[in-house]
């Protein structure tokens, strides 16, 4: 019989999510991973069958873990809903800066391919909760074409948060693009 685990899925998981986040897919290490997590290589393999699987836990474990998507679904749908979700998007949590989903997307061509369905599909319930707010301001603008501005938006503010760590200035581009929006 085997010794128990002296670790947590979860625990290991919001460790090891960080260290994916900061060196992306590619270049996280074996090393890195169970320096972060205090876990040894048997120990991961034995939960996790390889850096893919682990990789791939780490994403749900974000996706599920994340409060913006309960953003777009609060009473009164629109604007509102749309500017809190920009404005929390970016937010850098577990000391991470920018987005994970969206540094991954960066990857995209070299993750593991239910990484990638992951990522799509995850973006996809995106679009869908943004299209609802967009619709209820009922835009001049077609609805599509403002959903993919605000995606677009979206992935490029999560992206200079990796470069600029000044909250006031992503929060001024915020609101000059909730102005144009408004307008539209």
């Amino acid at each position: 019989m085997g010794r128990p685990r002296q670790f947590s899925r979860d625990g290991v998981l919001a460790k090891a999510l960080p260290v994916f986040w900061k060196y992306g897919f590619a270049r996280a290490t074996l090393p890195d991973i169970e320096l972060a997590t205090g876990v040894n290589k048997s120990g991961l393999y034995a939960e996790f069958e390889s850096k893919d699987e682990l990789f791939l836990a780490c994403l749900k474990h974000y996706f599920s873990t994340r409060a913006g998507g309960a953003l777009l679904v609060a009473e009164p749908l629109g604007w509102d809903n749309i500017q809190k979700f920009l404005e929390q998007a970016p937010t850098c949590t577990l000391d991470q800066k920018g987005c994970f989903s969206v540094n991954s997307m960066r990857e995209l061509t070299c993750l593991p391919p239910e990484a990638r369905k992951l990522i799509m599909e995850n973006r996809q319930r995106l679009k869908r909760s943004l299209k609802v707010n967009i619709a209820a301001e009922s835009p001049k603008m077609d609805i599509d074409a403002v959903c993919d501005l605000v995606s677009v938006f979206l992935s490029g503010l999560c992206i200079e948060a990796n470069l600029n760590s000044d909250r006031s200035h992503l929060r001024q581009k915020i609101e000059s693009f909730m102005q144009m929006l408004r307008a539209a």
